[in-house]
């Protein structure tokens, strides 16, 4: 199968091939990204080099206290680079749906410390060329720029509006980057089978107003494997301690055998308070370590 890119230089683009997204999104959450969509080339099969750092597997005999939980699972979702090609399908209270193809394409920089994403909207015609380029720091504050084609130029994601809703979806601007473990205080609640997975439950209550309002949550409970430390479910509270989001992972996949590190391939943020929900599935995800630094500027960002 080939990548179509909305990056690719060259002049002649291939139509009808399929899209994508990823994160940080979010997560990093979500939500990450494609170079082979970008230069119109078949992926390659290059073998991606061992790295002396490594996520352990959990099987030590005192349990780890939560912030070491929730430090691994950020960094089991870190790839040296990556692309994907994601759709996106919105459903409003009625279960009317939109349905939206995605690119993306990622790099860590600063030995890790530092994370780069392009995203693009590839369709439908009212969102196409819509692109996200987000700097994803470990210790401060990430930076965002949002392209709009219609405007013909990007304008910068400020704190106050990260919390609010990524294109009309149930996912916010801050759900494709997650934010510093630090910015939190970390509580082992419990354990919970998931999904057939055994998980510790962890309470993650912002330090400060401004971090809650910055996240658009008082509080996140988080359900992460014990063997792996990827994300199976997680509950989002409101600012006034009421459930408002819940995040239910249905696929979890090792992207990177080496150093384990995964990503979720399909997972669901549902609205308990107005009816919506939002499903993500990364129809393709392949590793890259020749990305072009190109790719993460804002030049790039704005071209059609």
């Amino acid at each position: 199968m080939k990548f179509y890119s909305p990056f690719s230089s060259g002049t002649t683009r291939r139509r009808n091939c399929a899209p994508v997204l990823g994160a940080m999104i979010i997560c990093s959450m979500l939500f990450n990204p494609m170079l082979p969509a970008i230069a119109g080339k078949e992926p390659s099969a290059e073998k991606i080099e061992p790295s002396a750092e490594k996520i352990e597997p959990s099987a030590e005999k005192i349990e780890p206290s939560a912030e070491k939980i929730m430090f691994n699972a950020l960094k089991s979702t870190k790839l040296d680079g990556s692309e994907s090609l994601t759709t996106l399908v919105i459903y409003n209270s009625k279960g009317d749906k939109r349905v939206r193809k995605v690119a993306a394409i990622s790099k860590l920089y600063d030995n890790g410390a530092t994370e780069k994403r392009l995203i693009r909207f590839l369709s439908p015609a009212d969102v196409k060329g819509t692109g996200l380029l987000t700097f994803d720091y470990e210790k401060k504050a990430d930076e965002m720029w949002l392209y709009m084609p219609a405007l013909r130029k990007s304008r910068r994601i400020i704190a106050a509006d990260k919390a609010k809703s990524f294109m009309g979806s149930e996912f916010t601007y801050a759900d494709t980057t997650p934010p510093p473990v630090e910015d939190f205080k970390h509580k082992i609640l419990g354990e919970k089978i998931i999904g057939g997975v055994d998980c510790w439950i962890i309470e993650s209550v912002p330090k400060t107003e401004d971090i809650a309002e910055e996240n658009g949550f008082g509080k996140k409970v988080s359900y992460i494997g014990k063997k792996d430390y990827a994300i199976r479910k997680a509950e989002y509270y409101d600012l006034d301690m009421q459930l408002h989001k819940i995040l239910t992972v249905h696929e979890v996949r090792e992207i990177d055998k080496i150093k384990h590190r995964y990503r979720p391939i399909k997972m669901t943020m549902e609205n308990i308070k107005n009816g919506r929900k939002s499903e993500f599935t990364m129809d393709k995800i392949q590793l890259r370590t020749n990305v072009p630094d190109d790719y993460f500027t804002l030049r790039y960002l704005e071209r059609d």
